[in-house]
């Protein structure tokens, strides 16, 4: 059994997966996969669930919850008996190895390694491996309380750096052009984030495209000075001057 959260919450047995088929069942198994063997209690599992706003008898229809969960993960064919009563509350045995998120944050870490040792191109192919995972905002669909909420912050702001040290592999193997067309879709998720800005003016200046470059900087000042009020920080004030200095072709590292 593999358990995905990387978009909406699915089970997938082999090669069949399965949505959970009520919100609050489905809600209880993400909170237990956002703490994977370790003791959620009650009170953590209510307000999770319900987010501060329980119902009078919470409790014991959260067990009802667990138990049709329970029925649920072995009829999808999970080992028997993955969820463990353990006090003050339950506990879900699984392996790291089928949960996704933990897989993609295993990737992250043994790409930002590969990136670190300057083996680049081992570090691109494990990134594109950690984002492939992804079929969509981390548990959509959920409401979930601030143990949820803040994982998927986490994650989520993971995935951000995958993206930057994925495009800074691809620069620095000289792949320029292909990664022009990609900056431009993330500033404009990520219209705040300087480095995709800064990546983008190297990518445009290693295409020779300078003046494109130099207008990506432009729209980074004026986007930050709009929403923020602030200039640009340091390395994509570098990157501008280096463009600008710059008459030999080459391509403008970040520092």
């Amino acid at each position: 059994m593999k358990y995905q959260v990387l978009g909406p919450v699915r089970l997938v047995d082999g090669d069949i997966s399965h949505i959970v088929p009520a919100q609050k069942i489905e809600t209880a198994l993400a909170v237990l996969l956002v703490c994977p063997n370790q003791v959620v209690s009650t009170k953590q599992l209510i307000s999770e669930i319900w987010d501060e706003q329980p119902p009078l008898r919470a409790l014991p229809a959260l067990h009802v919850y667990i138990s049709q969960l329970r029925k649920l993960l072995s009829r999808f064919g999970a080992d028997a008996g993955p969820i463990i009563t353990q006090a003050p509350g339950y506990l879900l045995r699984v392996d790291p190895a089928d949960v996704d998120y933990l897989v993609f944050q295993d990737h992250v870490r043994k790409g930002r390694t590969l990136l670190m040792r300057e083996r680049f191109e081992e570090a691109m192919a494990v990134f594109e491996r950690a984002l492939g995972l992804w079929r969509g905002p981390m548990m959509s669909g959920l409401t979930l309380g601030p143990i949820g909420r803040s994982l998927v912050a986490r994650v989520e702001e993971t995935r951000v750096e995958c993206l930057e040290m994925d495009v800074e592999a691809r620069l620095l193997l000289g792949r320029h052009r292909e990664v022009v067309s990609p900056l431009y879709g993330l500033i404009n998720e990520y219209p705040l984030n300087e480095v995709f800005y800064e990546q983008l003016m190297r990518a445009l200046y290693g295409s020779d495209r300078r003046a494109d470059a130099l207008r990506v900087y432009r729209m980074a000042w004026e986007t930050l000075d709009r929403e923020l009020g602030l200039e640009p920080g340091r390395k994509l004030r570098e990157v501008q001057r280096t463009i600008l200095a710059c008459d030999t072709g080459r391509v403008p590292v970040a520092g």
